[in-house]
């Protein structure tokens, strides 16, 4: 392939996600309108920005706690309030950039940098995040199996289908078990007194390096989430964490105007939830806005008010993020004062190196009682010394 095909693969790779989030607000507002973004937007007050402002606290807060408990368990230092204000940026980042994880990359980075380790650093915040998907996934089947939902009505009649195709994989997977042939012994081969040198290659990853690899990873995984240090303040902060989510929901329904009750508004907030997950958005945008318009709309609460909800949502979360703008222009302002403060001291050290140089290649005519040199056309006298 040329050059110019691969690099054109290579972007689309790239922007997938920026993509297909664009496409499916753009099949929306062909579809439903513009009407309700702007009705969903006009109803945003400012007792509703505060509420969400202080639900974000509290998700907040928790989630950076869940953060720190990782990173002790992976024997990383990582100070509550520190990591407060890393969520909070990275929140903000999350928000405002394009995919919805470089906020997520960016405090891995800094805080593996930070600490002196960046592949723990970069662990950290990976087993953190599973640990939130992991109590949302476990959360939502509970629910979208257990309560009246459209997934439940699905669910329903795609179950035996579902169950004919597993059994019908695990016959061919234990099928090909059985007539597999034992390999017989293999004779060591002859090498020839002189081998002529080759170039080394590099060295490829064995399956023994994989195993060890992946139980390394096993190991921290348990010491980081589920050991008896750890397990009840991630198990209890996720928990938290998933409320304030669901709140936050709920408080973008009542604001968009719909009067369903929490029982009937809880499976659809957990399929939004689900959506935001993917990967495929524009800072956030797109398919929460698409799931939560298909769900209200199979429930009979209307397409529409869907997603006005999701709009609401968005923009609620993203006004719960501010305060990582705040900490962003702030650590900006530290850094840039911290840099032109070095170049005063090194300016500093300099001309005083300089002005040493300079002393001491004159004559050190306080260091004698009396000077060879003449001073003012006069005599050296002690007087004049």
């Amino acid at each position: 392939m040329p050059a110019d095909g691969r690099g054109l693969v290579s972007a689309l790779r790239t922007h997938l996600g920026t993509l297909a989030g664009t496409a499916v607000l753009a099949v929306l507002l062909w579809r439903l309108g513009t009407g309700a973004f702007l009705d969903g937007l006009r109803r945003i007050d400012a007792a509703t920005v505060l509420a969400a402002l202080g639900i974000g606290l509290v998700t907040t807060v928790f989630s950076a706690w869940r953060w720190a408990l990782v990173a002790r368990g992976l024997r990383i230092r990582l100070p509550l309030g520190p990591a407060v204000a890393d969520y909070y940026r990275a929140l903000f980042l999350n928000a405002a950039l394009p995919g919805g994880v470089l906020g997520d990359v960016h405090r891995a980075v800094r805080h593996g940098r930070s600490a002196g380790d960046l592949g723990r650093g970069v662990r950290a915040v990976v087993l953190e995040r599973v640990a939130g998907q992991v109590a949302l996934i476990g959360f939502g089947v509970a629910v979208l199996l257990t309560m009246p939902s459209p997934v439940l009505a699905g669910a329903r009649r795609l179950a035996p289908l579902v169950a004919l195709a597993l059994l019908g994989a695990l016959a061919v997977v234990l099928a090909l078990r059985m007539n597999r042939t034992p390999a017989g012994p293999t004779l060591p081969r002859r090498t020839p007194a002189r081998q002529t040198p080759v170039r080394r290659t590099p060295v490829r990853r064995t399956p023994e390096r994989r195993v060890r690899a992946l139980r390394a990873a096993l190991g921290e995984a348990r010491e980081g989430l589920l050991s008896r240090r750890n397990l009840p303040g991630v198990a209890g902060s996720s928990v938290v964490v998933l409320a304030g989510h669901l709140a936050m929901f709920v408080l973008a329904a009542r604001v968009a105007g719909s009067g369903a009750s929490v029982a009937v508004l809880t499976p659809l907030a957990v399929l939004a939830l689900l959506a935001m997950g993917l990967p495929l958005n524009v800072g956030g945008w797109g398919p929460r806005e698409g799931v939560t318009a298909w769900a209200f709309g199979a429930a009979g609460l209307g397409a529409g008010t869907g997603l006005g909800v999701a709009v609401v949502y968005g923009v609620l979360s993203l006004a719960a993020s501010l305060p990582g703008a705040v900490v962003l222009v702030a650590r900006r302002r530290t850094v840039r004062y911290a840099r032109s403060s070095s170049d005063t001291v090194t300016v500093t050290a300099v001309s005083s190196a300089k002005h040493s140089a300079k002393e001491s290649a004159r004559p050190a005519s306080s260091s004698f009682p009396f000077s060879a040199d003449p001073s003012e056309g006069r005599p050296m006298t002690p007087e004049a010394v």
